[in-house]
């Protein structure tokens, strides 16, 4: 197997995939767009909170940055980590990724073959549109998307359940393949299918986790407000094989990067095939109404306003830095607006300077 592999897209996702494959055993190609940050890679001087990637790349030997796309067709195994934000109908904006296939076509036909590994979320249809545009020029577009958190992204990769493989041909499916057989400490299932296949089980994924935990939130408020322990229900019912304790906790609902956006995104692919997808959009509604009654319930329980409640963090998960509908932020946003004083103990500077203007 050629153990030479380049990254187009070294931002946190992208990075750590970089400083796990590296430390496998490849020799790592990243390219980014910024030259100051390309150079804070390459002498080593980037900070971040993100657990391992300091740790990883101070001690990497076979990985460079650059910021000439040149640099990453040198290899024959290209992956594509960059940004796709959600659009204002709930589809993906792919327009990063097209800035860096017109960049390729720019460069000409290559005389190799070139696999194009999509490691982003991509609507469904997507890469096999894109594999159309690049055929030409020798690239073969597949979808390697992962299922990873921030806050515990290097360790995700390499101990994955599964690995999702929508393979351009029998030949990328294996190469992509072999990769991760190197790349993981565990045994992960190997899913193969077309790109179009992987990329609606990508969203279908999401949507199943943010409807188990929707589910745990509802039977938790439920469970509250007739005088049951959440807890004790929910391990009940999560002890049924069928069912499983995983995500079935009572707590905040879901939030971030992630969850939210590909729930409504496999809500907007239903709907342009004529599905009503009203299990999503429940999810969605139920995320909403379990604030409320998590809002409600603490006003009942605590009724007195002087004394400052203890917030012991406002981003989507404790791990992480991010803020991005986080649901534990609008918690505490409803109790400021209520009156409540706020005692926030999560003192990271990346989070103080993102809510220095909302709390």
């Amino acid at each position: 197997m050629n153990n030479n592999i380049s990254i187009i897209g070294v931002g946190k996702l992208g990075l750590c995939l970089a400083l796990n494959l590296e430390k496998k055993g490849f020799s790592v190609t990243g390219v980014d767009i910024s030259q100051h940050y390309v150079d804070s890679l390459n002498e080593k001087t980037f900070s971040t909170t993100e657990p391992f990637v300091e740790e990883y790349l101070s001690t990497a030997k076979n990985i460079r940055f650059s910021t000439d796309l040149k640099d990453a067709i040198k290899n024959d195994v290209i992956f594509v980590v960059v940004r796709t934000p959600s659009t204002l109908d709930w589809k993906y904006d792919h327009s990063q990724i097209e800035s860096v296939c017109q960049q390729l076509i720019n460069l000409g036909v290559q005389k190799r073959r070139k696999d194009l590994i999509i490691n982003c979320t991509t609507f469904p249809g997507y890469c096999e549109e894109l594999q159309k545009k690049l055929i030409s020029y020798n690239y073969y577009v597949s979808y390697n998307p992962e299922f990873i958190a921030q806050g515990s992204i290097i360790k995700d990769q390499v101990n994955c359940d599964s690995v999702l493989i929508g393979e351009s041909d029998n030949y990328s499916g294996s190469l992509i393949e072999n990769i991760y057989k190197k790349l993981c400490d565990s045994n992960p299932i190997i899913n193969k299918m077309t790109p179009t296949e992987a990329e609606l089980t990508k969203l279908s994924v999401n949507c199943f986790l943010t409807t188990k935990i929707s589910y745990a939130n509802m039977i938790g408020d439920i469970a509250s407000r007739i005088g049951c322990n959440p807890e004790k229900v929910l391990n009940a019912v999560g002890s049924d094989s069928r069912i499983g304790n995983k995500y079935l906790k009572p707590g905040f609902g879901f939030g971030g990067p992630c969850f939210p956006r590909d729930n409504r995104a496999l809500s907007k692919c239903a709907e342009e095939v004529g599905v009503d997808a009203v299990i999503s959009k429940s999810t969605d509604i139920m995320n909403e109404k379990h604030l409320e009654y998590q809002v409600e319930l603490f006003l009942k329980n605590n009724p007195d306003k002087t004394k400052a409640i203890d917030i012991e963090y406002v981003t989507y998960k404790k791990e992480s830095t991010l803020i991005e509908e986080s649901q534990q932020l609008l918690f505490a946003i409803k109790l400021k607006e209520h009156g409540y004083k706020l005692n926030l103990l999560d003192e990271r500077p990346e989070v103080l300077r993102q809510i220095k203007s909302i709390l």
